[in-house]
């Protein structure tokens, strides 16, 4: 299969999850997964979708629909999930935006904390906002601080790799275990 994915609306998706025609799967990072996911939906990170093949489906499933937060990491990932072995293989338009958007259920942990993305944009702004007023308050030189944060930014960007990221990873509330089991039940991804 090469080309884009077909997308599917989160009514459609919804319907056929009911009725046992499709199999759900979520490709965002499990902090993102274990804040909020669709119920029954089944964590396979973005990063392990390479190797991944799913088990034998035994309900005999033929539809694996696929979905991140908002549809972009799935159009991006499109021919490694053209490649999981699904007769039928389909992306959740709009994503958990879109399901979410159309009044249906989710299952919130509000106790997780929030992802490790939206936790670094969050540092890295105020680190950037605080350097700022500093260098206009206080002294020129704190607007090292600004430039610094936005050097870390272009590193992280460039070499896919982020030290804010790895520092606030090691954060107490962030260091809970969490399972990231690949080929787990939607029952073991969902704890």
């Amino acid at each position: 299969m090469s080309g884009a994915l077909q997308e599917v609306d989160a009514v459609t998706a919804k319907s056929w999850l009911d009725q046992g025609k499709a199999r759900l799967f979520d490709i965002r990072e499990a902090d993102e997964f274990h804040r909020e996911h669709i119920s029954g939906a089944q964590l396979i990170p973005h990063a392990k979708l390479g190797g991944w093949k799913p088990g034998q489906d035994e309900t005999g499933t033929t539809i694996a629909v696929f979905h991140c937060n908002s549809g972009q990491r799935t159009r991006e990932a499109g021919s490694q999930i053209q490649s999981c072995g699904y007769p039928e293989v389909y992306a959740l338009k709009g994503g958990l935006a879109a399901w979410k958007s159309a009044g249906l259920t989710t299952e919130l942990n509000r106790k997780a904390p929030i992802s490790l993305q939206r936790q670094v944009q969050i540092t890295a702004g105020s680190m950037v906002v605080i350097g700022l007023l500093l260098a206009w308050l206080v002294s020129p030189w704190f607007a090292l601080l600004s430039g610094f944060v936005g050097a870390g930014l272009i590193f992280a960007g460039l070499s896919n790799t982020c030290a804010l990221a790895s520092i606030l990873a090691l954060m107490p509330y962030n260091r809970r275990e969490i399972s990231t089991t690949v080929n787990s039940s939607p029952e073991a991804a969902a704890r």
